[in-house]
């Protein structure tokens, strides 16, 4: 097990973590501090609970708005699959695919 030292709000917290992961912690930290400065820009004077609240509500939304996104993109790809035309190109293609296959095995001359 690795140990790490993260930066969030002017403090330092000492974390145990699997070996190799610790620049990965120290990047989510940053993303947090990052989201902790914005809300102490925003209102001045916050406790820290409070910017650390904030910070985390900052990366809710967020998150929130990529899986939205995520949710709207893969509807739109069940929709797409559905395409009719598409569905019929690929049937066509399949029977073509057949009739090449039953050539290819015929023999060449018969007796």
């Amino acid at each position: 097990m690795a140990e790490t030292t993260l930066h969030i709000g002017g403090r330092q917290y000492v974390l145990t973590c699997r070996d190799g992961e610790e620049a990965h912690l120290a990047h989510l930290a940053g993303m947090i501090e990052a989201r902790a400065d914005a809300a102490r820009s925003i209102a001045p004077g916050m406790t820290e609970v409070r910017t650390l609240l904030f910070a985390a509500l900052f990366l809710a939304d967020e998150l929130n708005d990529l899986s939205r996104k995520a949710s709207d993109r893969q509807a739109q790809l069940a929709l797409q699959s559905d395409d009719e035309p598409a569905a019929k190109a690929l049937e066509a293609l399949a029977s073509r695919i057949d009739t090449i296959t039953q050539r290819l095995a015929a023999p060449l001359c018969a007796p």
